[in-house]
């Protein structure tokens, strides 16, 4: 699942390719794109047309259009889903599912989904804590790449639930934009096992996850994000390459990059976890 950086480099290639242009055409290629939209495709083409996008936002992993009609258009990119600026000549991708045209007659705007896990749906804007964020996602907490994120707050908010650390990060609710990727080397880059017990944690350990999540994630955002095959790409289809720089997941059986200890993979909430036995000791049962 594409985690914050992934999503902020679309963000980004979204304001710059489509904020500030008027919808004329949407055309709604599979329905399962849009079944988050109740209404169903012909409502969703029909409120959309000859509506300005005014802007792109994002908050955690989370990626929205804002409407000049006070709507957003909230996209979830799901496992395989891709937001492409591709000129009106170009051949429809395989798995296209979305496409909007412009009233400038430039490049369109496809949602293209592979696995169709993905799909777009408007919604209502509500303002949280002084931003307008769609209210299907009003619960989701900011994210360590925030001008406005509190980390003293978000350590507390960590150390307030009886979980494990890994598990914690993971929750949107508490700290948003983290992944299984960049919780696993923000676990490493701190020494911290990802059992560890949050109501054990110490307030020096939280800050330290957590700007270390916030520094592992801003190295990938240079790097376009963390891209394992063609489904992890930016609007124009290029792959981020910050895969090439990862010291703990998907690293299973190669010596730590501090250590030199190999690698371990865990299994982990239908998942897996990586750390260094060493660096990373597990913590003690009590």
């Amino acid at each position: 699942m594409p985690e914050l950086p992934e999503v902020e480099v679309v963000r980004a290639g979204l304001e710059a390719h489509v904020s500030g242009r008027t919808i004329t055409e949407v055309e709604v290629l599979h329905a399962r794109a849009i079944r988050r939209h109740e209404l169903g495709a012909e409502d969703f083409s029909g409120r959309l047309s000859g509506v300005k996008i005014t802007a792109a936002r994002r908050r955690g992993k989370y990626l929205w259009l804002e409407l000049s009609d006070g709507q957003a258009m909230l996209a979830h990119l799901g496992m395989s889903g891709q937001m492409l600026v591709q000129p009106d000549d170009a051949p429809d991708e395989k798995h296209l599912r979305v496409r909007f045209r412009f009233a400038d007659n430039g490049p369109e705007l496809r949602f293209v989904d592979q696995r169709t896990f993905g799909g777009l749906a408007l919604a209502e804007l509500t303002e949280v804590d002084g931003m307008a964020l769609p209210g299907t996602i009003a619960h989701i907490a900011r994210d360590p790449m925030d001008p406005r994120f509190d980390l003293d707050q978000a350590v507390r908010a960590l150390r307030s639930r009886r979980t494990e650390l890994k598990r914690a990060l993971l929750d949107q609710t508490l700290v948003s934009g983290i992944g299984n990727i960049y919780a696993d080397e923000a676990l490493w880059r701190s020494k911290l096992h990802w059992a560890r017990p949050t109501d054990r944690l110490t307030t020096a350990h939280g800050r330290a996850v957590l700007t270390a999540a916030s520094d592992v994630m801003a190295e990938a955002l240079v790097a376009g994000g963390t891209s394992f095959d063609a489904l992890y790409v930016n609007i124009n289809g290029e792959s981020g390459y910050f895969d090439r720089s990862l010291d703990a997941y998907g690293q299973e059986g190669l010596p730590c990059g501090r250590c030199g200890t190999a690698i371990r993979r865990d299994p982990f909430m239908n998942r897996s976890s990586f750390s260094c036995p060493r660096c990373q000791p597990k913590p003690r049962v009590r």
